[in-house]
């Protein structure tokens, strides 16, 4: 007995070894591929940033692309650090369910019980309606003077005096629409529960244990080393971002993180170091619109995925996990525009690693045209009942315009078909028998026709 169970004990222990060589293997195989893929946008100048990419909690692939500091000729590394725009959002979600573990604090408790001279508009309002996005209350970053005031330090209660006395977009629960407002509240009542600053309580309770030394609350005064910085477009051309006081985006889109961090976090997020079972089932369970508690919950490919992107001045990311897989992805950028953005660069790694179909990254080359061509183009285009595409002719230059949105340029790749260069996004324009331009196609998740109607 003891003879056959050596040599039991001898095959189990070459078959882990085995296992443990493919694995290894496995994994020396993706990262020529993962750095193949990313160097290939980098090198078209779609991407500048770092990405981290981790199985069964060890780190795959880290590596940084482009410059942190143009200025300065600074490289990005797995050690920059970056602002996270929204992915903030799960990390105060997580704030929050820390309070209630503490029982100082429900989440089903109205928010009123919590902030002085409260709205009567809010009284069925609940803290998990602002965890869902379901409580109606009106985003302030789609105010019409967002950008002109975004510039401008704020306490908590001045930034919640310019949404308080403005209509509910629709009743508590009965629809869904995405609202940094509702986070800025969600911030307010950490503060008034805890007694400290948000900050502070996210510092102590969230980054300190875990030992996110490399993570915090982003100040634009302070000296912060390995700090990138973050670039937009003007005109075909990268500038510096915008300014924005960071008393404004707060605990909807405040923090800085590496992608080394946010592993880390992550790792914790899907295990007991932070959150009980229960918090972290409430916390993943889709409400409406596949959206959770500061994540959203999707399937892809048959797969649960969970994940939030964020975006804010000169900065674009996003950090998704396949919990069946125990993958996670982390993609930060300093740049706000270029395509693929950071959510299209995680799934195209992730299928990269279940050896599935991506569409690899290929240079778009700008051709020369005439620019009386533009002419025939100029006009409005109707993609959908509320919806108009429009196209207008700056000297020699093509725009477009969509609904609601920023201008961009259009650039040529033949006479009939343009592409942007912030988004993935192509044009074509079409004709009918006569040469008259009718409609245009936009190509962008899919074909979308839209009719020229003016």
């Amino acid at each position: 007995m003891s003879h056959r169970k050596d040599r039991l004990l001898r095959s189990v222990f070459c078959l882990a070894v085995v296992l443990a060589v493919s694995a290894s293997v496995a994994a020396q195989d993706l990262a020529p591929k993962f750095d193949q893929y990313l160097k290939a946008l980098a090198d078209q100048g779609r991407f500048t940033g770092s990405v981290l990419v981790s199985r069964d909690g060890k780190t795959l692939f880290a590596k940084g692309y482009g410059l942190a500091n143009a200025e300065l000729d600074v490289p990005n590394t797995p050690q920059t650090k970056f602002r996270l725009g929204s992915i903030t959002k799960q990390f105060t979600a997580t704030a929050i369910l820390l309070l209630q573990e503490r029982g100082r604090l429900n989440v089903h408790d109205p928010i009123c019980k919590y902030i002085d001279n409260c709205p009567s508009a809010w009284s069925e309002i609940t803290i998990h309606h602002l965890l869902s996005h379901t409580g109606g209350v009106p985003n302030f970053t789609s105010f019409p003077d967002y950008v002109s005031k975004m510039m401008m330090p704020v306490t908590a209660q001045e930034m919640i005096a310019r949404f308080k006395d403005k209509p509910l977009d629709f009743k508590p629960g009965e629809k869904w629409s995405y609202s940094n407002s509702g986070y800025f509240l969600l911030g307010y009542i950490i503060e008034k529960v805890s007694g400290e600053s948000y900050e502070s309580f996210v510092k102590r309770n969230i980054f300190d244990p875990l030992k996110m030394s490399n993570s915090g609350y982003d100040h634009f005064n302070s000296i912060l080393k390995n700090r990138a910085t973050g670039y937009s477009l003007d005109k075909g051309k990268m500038i510096n971002s915008a300014y924005i006081d960071m008393t404004q985006p707060y605990s909807a889109g405040s923090l800085y993180s590496t992608v080394e961090d946010l592993f880390t976090w992550n790792e914790a997020l899907f295990s007991d170091k932070l959150l009980s079972a229960k918090s972290r089932e409430s916390m993943m369970t889709p409400v409406k619109n596949d959206y959770a508690y500061g994540l959203g919950v999707q399937t892809k490919s048959g797969r649960k995925v969970v994940g939030h992107g964020g975006g804010i001045n000169g900065f674009s990311t996003y950090l998704v996990r396949f919990p069946a897989d125990k993958i996670t992805i982390v993609v930060l950028r300093n740049s706000d525009y270029g395509a693929p953005g950071p959510g299209q660069i995680s799934l195209d790694l992730a299928a990269i690693m279940f050896g599935e179909k991506y569409e690899a990254p290929a240079p778009r080359t700008e051709v020369k045209v005439d620019p009386k061509i533009f002419d025939a183009y100029v006009g409005e285009y109707q993609l959908g009942p509320n919806f108009i595409i429009t196209i207008t002719k700056e000297g020699d230059r093509l725009m477009i315009q969509a609904t609601g949105q920023p201008k961009f340029d259009l650039f040529p790749e033949s006479e009939s078909k343009y592409f942007l260069k912030v988004v993935d996004a192509q044009i074509t324009f079409e004709k009918d028998e006569t040469g008259k331009v009718t409609c245009l196609i936009l190509h962008q998740g899919g074909d979308q026709p839209a009719k020229k109607i003016d």
